[in-house]
């Protein structure tokens, strides 16, 4: 079997800004979560039997006290903000499996998700439904995959490697060295994209470059200014690196079987007239009728 894993947070946020408003009859936004439910059952209509969905019930994480920069709601449209409990209520009357973070973050969830699923001898693939760049460094050979659903395309370890020029495991200490604007932290001065890969690739994390720039330092461009930004940010380097790694021990699932879909609650078609959206329960109904049969 594949199982899937939904990064609830990035669909809600691209199917706000994607979908036209839609206001209930209580004066409430609600489109963006229509959208996603919508989207997770075409998911099901087409196939998916096993899937799980994790959100950022709350947006901070243990990483802001760690970096006083790192991404907070604030600016956030309030309009999506007070749709992340209407999407985690929707979700769970609809059957699905759901994972709302506050202490870790929503790719935590999915990390943890995704190792504990490999490690299955049911599973055949896991499928980690986001383009995050953070959630790269769960590839794991061909057994571990991103999918790009707007895109309908397959990251496995060659796609990481062809992307960011580092293979999984160095996501994290690439993203310390580049930066990660989404997540609020800046990297070090001087290292982009091409160095930061041409170095690890090399020596394969942070730790092991010399802090005395090694056979490295004057064998490309700029590189002995980007040597003694190392040598004195390396804390800072470790410490974007720590905010890049994901948790993989968030407690999300104890048996496979827990992610398989077994229909709607029966509160679904009640929470869908809310949503002004019969249709939705209309779909799931006849979904569970099908798999029933």
């Amino acid at each position: 079997m594949d199982v899937y894993l939904l990064d609830g947070t990035y669909e809600l946020f691209r199917h706000f800004f994607a979908l036209p408003s839609h206001i209930n009859k209580e004066g409430r936004e609600v489109a963006a979560t229509r959208g996603v439910l919508a989207s997770v059952l075409a998911m099901l209509e087409g196939g998916v039997t096993h899937i799980g969905v994790a959100t950022d019930h709350v947006i901070e994480s243990f990483r802001n006290e760690l970096w006083p920069g790192y991404k907070t709601g604030a600016g956030v449209d309030q309009r999506l903000l007070q749709q992340f409990q209407l999407l985690e209520d929707g979700l769970q009357a609809l059957g699905i499996t759901l994972w709302p973070m506050v202490e870790l973050e929503a790719d935590d969830a999915l990390a943890s998700a995704a190792r504990r699923a490999s490690k299955s001898a049911d599973v055949e693939r896991v499928l980690i439904c986001s383009p995050d760049k953070d959630l790269a460094q769960c590839v794991r050979d061909g057994r571990v995959v991103l999918l790009i659903r707007r895109k309908n395309s397959i990251i496995d370890e060659a796609g990481v490697i062809a992307k960011f020029g580092v293979s999984p495991e160095a996501i994290p200490d690439y993203l310390a060295l580049v930066g990660d604007a989404a997540d609020g932290y800046p990297g070090l001065p001087g290292w982009g994209p091409a160095s930061a890969a041409a170095i690890l690739r090399r020596y394969g994390s942070i730790e092991a470059i010399p802090l005395d720039g090694g056979d490295w330092a004057g064998s490309m461009l700029g590189a002995n200014n980007r040597a003694q930004t190392l040598r004195e940010q390396r804390h800072l380097a470790l410490l974007f690196k720590d905010l890049a790694t994901l948790r993989t021990d968030a407690d999300v699932f104890n048996s496979i079987e827990q992610l398989k879909w077994g229909g709607p609650r029966d509160d679904f078609p009640e929470f869908c007239h809310l949503l002004d959206a019969p249709r939705l329960a209309e779909r799931a109904a006849k979904l569970a009728r099908a798999g029933n049969s």
